[in-house]
């Protein structure tokens, strides 16, 4: 081989050898918690369990942060993005403005958002289908219910959490037509997703107004009510992560919002060069929501309980059935 060739190649393979160090360099994770933190046995916990999931299969460990204020969501960004963390996922649809912002300032620092959408080069956004699931827990709900009369609670009242709200009525009428369905949202900022001595006021009140299955949509608000149901003899619903084992045998099922999924495969693609920006929306058909089945819920689940939300679930996935989506939509056509 010529001289020259010789040391084009050796050229070539240390700039090769350069830019794959400096890629694996700019891996280094960091995930921003909501209001409520790590351990809110809810939506956070959900994240954090796909983020331990991944270190534990990767051995690359991560920054984390809760937040304690809706003014460190921005430092919280900016300041990870300054000490080079690459991705960095937020973890709700409050960060949007923040990620907005810092996004722009560091246009080479990847970012992920769970339920919001940033529209930026470097900004991948995850939202799911939360009514697909939601119905298919207000449909086990009206079966279940004794009395005619099913709940739900809510955390803060935007739009995201009557997507919710909305699927959860759908379900219920389709497994019962003359089903009655209370509804309470716990507040209008950030905080009503960490009172659960709230949630468990609004829980018995709608169980003194005969509910005896209450669907909670509220974070960690959310452990206050199904600590109220379990308290009154009643059954509770839980949200994003599998919460049957909270209560078991008073926790109906949970609806699984597979945050801890998406925030897996970010991290992996991440890793593996296969990050993208853009939109991801994850449903019934994509394994982002489900309904949790486990030993602590079995007895409750009556054969035809089972058969009817398996068909449902199945309808869903192939197209047959279709759920009202609020958000993209407008007002819920039932009540």
């Amino acid at each position: 081989m010529a001289l020259w060739l010789q040391r084009l190649a050796a050229t070539v393979l240390l700039v090769i050898g350069a830019t794959v160090g400096a890629l694996a360099q700019s891996f280094a994770p960091a995930l921003v918690y909501d209001l409520g933190g790590r351990f809110d046995k809810s939506f956070n916990e959900a994240a954090f369990t796909g983020a331990e999931r991944f270190k534990a299969e990767t051995g690359i460990a991560y920054r984390e942060f809760e937040i304690r204020n809706d003014t460190q969501r921005e430092q919280a960004l900016r300041t990870f993005a300054q000490r080079g963390q690459n991705p960095i996922i937020a973890v709700g649809f409050a960060f949007r403005a923040a990620m907005e912002k810092v996004a722009g300032e560091f246009p080479n620092t990847r970012f992920v958002i769970i339920d919001a959408t940033v529209d930026r080069p470097n900004v991948q956004n995850i939202l799911f289908r939360e009514h697909e699931g939601s119905y298919l827990v207000g449909l086990l709900a009206a079966m279940k219910s004794q009395t005619g009369a099913i709940g739900f609670v809510g955390g803060m009242d935007i739009p995201l959490i009557r997507k919710f709200a909305c699927g959860y009525v759908q379900g219920a009428r389709a497994g019962r037509a003359d089903i009655r369905v209370i509804q309470n949202m716990t507040g209008t900022t950030g905080a009503a997703f960490s009172d659960p001595v709230r949630g468990g006021e609004l829980a018995r009140s709608q169980i003194a107004q005969g509910a005896d299955v209450v669907y909670h949509a509220a974070g960690a608000t959310g452990i206050g009510v199904l600590q109220a149901t379990a308290d009154s003899g009643k059954l509770g619903i839980g949200v994003d992560s599998n919460q049957n084992a909270l209560h078991p045998g008073r926790v109906l099922t949970s609806m699984l919002k597979r945050v801890d999924v998406a925030i897996h495969a970010a991290l992996v693609a991440g890793r593996e060069g296969r990050w993208s920006s853009g939109t991801t929306v994850l449903g019934l058909a994509e394994n982002g929501v489900d309904w949790a089945d486990d030993e602590h819920n079995r007895p409750l689940i009556t054969p035809a309980m089972r058969e009817a939300v398996v068909k449902a679930a199945d309808d869903i996935r192939a197209g047959r059935l279709r759920v009202h989506d609020v958000m993209a939509a407008g007002d819920c056509p039932v009540r």
